[in-house]
């Protein structure tokens, strides 16, 4: 299905991405704290996959096409490292530091893509935009001496945390520059199925060998679990994620990594009034500092 005729569809999928992932965040974060990362992260992606599935049979659309089998590597690789690993990590860093601080940490997306568009594109930054790496880095680090939600978090587990948040970033990042090309040349519901996937099958492969398989299992029959695990996944990783490979699609990478970035200010906002999360100065500052880093880095070249 071509939506490219559209009018700016591109941004408009770029920007309900982030406010769809910001209500999924809250909803993760309350689901997180009866379910573990690794439980969690699994049942979404097979919530999704579902979802995925029954979506491109009811466009009548195969679910496997010709391709050339680099195609299919790619997507599975991404789906490996940007569901299956980068998604564990923002789970564990989620219970470290809360909803409103993660907010801040994930500014450091932006600095993640440009990096790597540095070693692999050979790009390069203006004086602007370095300065706004360093306003998002120096947002980051403020991190470590915010309070988090009622008490202080203790400082090793705050600083695993912000460590954990960062390189969920950069895997993410990671699975962005692997897909981008291939987005643009191909369908986005067929994108979709094969990234989730790869990172299922990743994780179904890793389960056997974990000390806590049962109890992995036993969350999927547990109502009150499924309570908490089923809205988000839904929102989360089906909603979102389909929206946001719209945004890198239908229009420029630079423009939906700008828009995209828009959801650490609905994580916070949502944080504050849903989680009852404190919004102290210092949080407020960090977040417009982040926010301001990016703006620099996306539009100061």
């Amino acid at each position: 299905m071509d939506l490219s005729g559209i009018p700016h569809i591109g941004e408009i999928f770029a920007i309900t991405a982030p406010l769809s992932w910001a209500f999924a965040v809250i909803l993760f974060r309350w689901a997180g704290e009866r379910v573990p990362p690794f439980t969690l992260n699994l049942f979404k992606n097979v919530v999704g996959l579902i979802l995925g599935i029954i979506t491109i049979l009811a466009m009548s659309d195969p679910i496997y096409r010709p391709a050339p089998w680099q195609d299919y590597a790619i997507l599975i690789g991404s789906g490996i490292i940007g569901i299956a690993i980068s998604d564990l990590l923002f789970f564990m860093a989620l219970n470290r530091v809360g909803a409103a601080l993660w907010s801040i940490i994930n500014t450091g997306y932006s600095p993640s893509i440009i990096l790597l568009a540095i070693i692999f594109l050979n790009e390069s930054l203006n004086l602007l935009q370095w300065l706004g790496v360093a306003l998002i880095i120096s947002a980051v680090l403020a991190v470590v001496w915010m309070r988090g939600p009622g008490k202080s978090i203790p400082r090793k587990q705050l600083l695993a945390g912000i460590a954990i948040g960062l390189l969920a970033m950069f895997t993410q990042a990671i699975s962005v520059i692997m897909v981008k090309p291939l987005l643009e040349r191909s369908d986005l519901i067929w994108n979709f199925n094969w990234r989730l996937i790869g990172g299922l099958a990743f994780m179904l492969i890793i389960l056997p060998f974990r000390k806590d398989a049962k109890q992995v299992f036993r969350a999927f029959g547990n109502v009150k679990d499924l309570t908490r695990m089923i809205p988000p996944s839904i929102i989360g990783t089906y909603l979102s994620l389909m929206l946001w490979l719209g945004g890198m699609k239908y229009t420029q990478a630079s423009v939906a990594s700008a828009l995209n970035q828009t959801s650490s200010l609905f994580i916070f906002v949502l944080a504050v009034f849903l989680l009852k999360e404190p919004a102290t100065k210092r949080r407020i500052a960090g977040l417009l500092v982040g926010l301001c880093g990016v703006a620099l880095v996306t539009f100061g070249g």
